[in-house]
């Protein structure tokens, strides 16, 4: 079982282009997948979106009407597809946005990985000169953050260029045993959602035997956020958390 796991909070412009996308993918991949959708409180019409989508496709919907924050919406996901599971070595989790930034035309590839024996896939985020110039701003600057020796381990996952993504496959033992290391703390606490992923791969990774990272292509024209207009936030705040995880201890395995 492959679980598609996406946290959205006012993606009602996006999300149901996105869901028939991943029906139509699965229609002609043979494998078998359930989508968990995580609302969190959106304000839009997310939830009038998802509502006829449940009905042709295997999903389900999570949230409440209170705004819990990107970090906190992955671990209620990951929480619930390792609670589905019955064959954890087998299944995996899928983690993608809902704005249509993570295309499913990848998600073969990264399956094909975990296939091969990959514990770990992440799709690594190629940007177009076509992107919005703000999108490309932030991704020069993250990608400098790796080369700064004061914060080096702190924003670096071995054998992975871009850990900031949220495109990627966990097998869901690896899920299990970050559960557990983290016991009944959340999974990342993080501001951003940024930080997030490179909280929560770090700790997957801690856990995993096998990563692989897959190149793939990113989307930005299918809806224009003000947010991604200015790269500096996102920069800034990358930055005082990768200082900050200086004086943090890395994630263990589990014994």
């Amino acid at each position: 079982m492959l679980y598609v796991c996406i946290p959205t909070h006012d993606e009602g412009p996006t999300i149901g282009v996105l869901l028939w996308k991943i029906r139509t993918l699965f229609q002609e991949y043979p494998r078998e997948y359930e989508v968990l959708v995580y609302d969190d409180a959106s304000t839009d019409a997310t939830r009038e979106v998802l509502e006829p989508y449940a009905k042709v496709m295997p999903m389900t919907v999570l949230g409440g009407s209170a705004r819990v924050g990107y970090a906190r919406a992955v671990d209620a996901l990951l929480r619930e597809a390792s609670q589905r599971t019955r064959y954890p070595r087998r299944d995996a989790v899928l983690l993608m946005q809902g704005d249509f930034t993570d295309l499913p035309e990848g998600i073969p590839e990264l399956v094909k990985r975990f296939e091969g024996g990959a514990d770990v896939v992440v799709a690594e985020r190629t940007v177009a000169e076509t992107a919005p110039e703000s999108i490309r701003k932030l991704h020069g600057l993250v990608r400098w953050l790796p080369r700064l020796w004061p914060i080096r381990a702190a924003v670096t996952v071995p054998g992975v260029q871009d850990p900031f993504g949220t495109f990627r496959l966990l097998r869901i033992t690896v899920v299990r045993d970050m559960l557990k290391a983290g016991g009944d703390r959340p999974a990342s606490t993080a501001e951003t959602p940024w930080q997030a992923n490179l909280e929560l791969l770090q700790a997957a990774a801690a856990q995993a035997r096998r990563i692989e990272a897959v190149p793939v292509a990113t989307r930005f024209d299918v809806r224009e956020r003000e947010t991604r207009r200015d790269p500096w936030p996102d920069a800034w705040a990358l930055a005082r958390a990768a200082w900050a995880a200086r004086r943090r201890p890395r994630p263990q395995p589990v014994a």
